[in-house]
């Protein structure tokens, strides 16, 4: 495997399990820093809980949501929406918990991917050369794995996002809180998460708009009464949603998690469609049918994002209405039990009343 975030790991514990001699290689020794709001839900949850403790910093019970700054809605619920963590400590624990199912974790850049009918070589910066059977890319979307398969995508966003230091008393307004901004650029929001101690808040909005998107963040923090606070972490990043019909797969060579632009299009949350599209890639490999990982995505994954695709289009044209469809309890019973892991938004959009809201918007 060329990565060790959520989708490398992932695949290195289910290969691993699988009895498959297994090898990660990561250009990072962990625990390491990564730009990420840290919000998993309850299908991130159920995926990781199945072989680690996860390392919870806090849970979210209460969701605020406003409009450009604008026209506030709070909700509550008494079951956790989110349970946030801080990714240094969510990998490390997901990287120990595969080098115990047996998986060789190895400090390593990997600069070029060959491959013949009998196997795949990863070149290493240092010329050394590793030969397998198969090989997982799960080295992000920009990573020598995904040029090599030839991923294809049609969202690419930019992402700019602070770690900030919450004195106490600020600390205890925000605790179990967490604020979502659907933003003045087509498409865009913001968000602040709390993290016991800690307020990870960003905006992320369509590539191409870098000074708007900054702009955007300058006033969010204002309006959120944050713009002060003293920043531990500035940093920025792009995600890449996969085109429907982008490969997953070349020869023996398959892509998972950002590698392979597996992400939900509206909200751009990431980590589940890592943490389980390297599962899948593990037990594949592990099985020696890569194949049959790109009928696994599709049918599962593949019909999720389908979905967000539909969600973000509505939603780029009609922003003000998804604001307002929060405040029914219909609305918001569905985004709470998508938080929650309960339902996916391909199921939801199969029932007639959503499907028709969203298809008149």
């Amino acid at each position: 495997m060329v990565g060790a975030g959520p989708a490398g790991l992932s695949c290195g514990y289910a290969a691993a399990r699988s009895g498959a001699r297994t090898l990660v290689l990561d250009r990072a020794t962990h625990p390491r820093y990564k730009t990420c709001g840290g919000g998993l839900i309850g299908t991130s949850l159920a995926a990781a809980g199945a072989r680690v403790a996860v390392p919870v910093a806090e849970r979210v019970h209460e969701a605020v949501f406003t409009l450009a700054g604008r026209r506030r809605l709070v909700r509550r619920t008494a079951e956790p929406l989110l349970s946030m963590v801080r990714r240094e400590e969510f990998d490390a624990t997901l990287c120990n918990a595969a080098a115990d199912a047996g998986a060789v974790v190895r400090t390593a850049r990997v600069r070029a991917v060959e491959q013949d009918p009998d196997g795949v070589t990863a070149v290493l910066a240092d010329g050394e050369r590793v030969t397998g059977r198969f090989l997982v890319g799960a080295d992000g979307s920009a990573g020598v794995t995904a040029r090599h398969v030839g991923v294809r995508c049609t969202d690419v966003d930019l992402g700019l996002e602070l770690e900030l230091a919450a004195p106490p008393a600020l600390r205890d307004a925000w605790r179990g809180r967490l604020l979502i901004d659907w933003g003045p650029i087509p498409g865009s929001y913001g968000w602040v998460f709390p993290k016991d101690g800690v307020l990870t808040a960003g905006v992320i909005a369509e590539r191409g708009t870098g000074d708007q998107t900054r702009a955007y963040l300058d006033r969010f923090l204002a309006q959120a009464g944050l713009g002060a606070l003293e920043r531990i972490q500035d940093s920025g990043h792009l995600t890449r949603c996969r085109a429907a019909d982008s490969p997953l797969r070349r020869g023996r060579v398959i892509v998972a998690g950002d590698a392979a632009g597996l992400l939900e299009p509206w909200t751009r949350e990431g980590i589940s469609y890592a943490l389980r599209s390297g599962a899948l890639a593990g037990e594949a490999v592990a099985a020696g049918d890569a194949a049959r990982y790109e009928s696994a995505v599709e049918e599962t994954l593949g019909a999720e994002m389908a979905a967000g695709r539909r969600l973000r289009a509505a939603f780029t044209r009609r922003p003000l209405a998804f604001h307002a469809a929060l405040a029914t309890p219909p609305g918001w019973r569905a985004f709470a039990a998508f938080c929650r892991g309960e339902t996916t938004f391909a199921t939801l959009l199969r029932r007639r009343a959503y499907s028709t809201a969203l298809r008149l918007l």
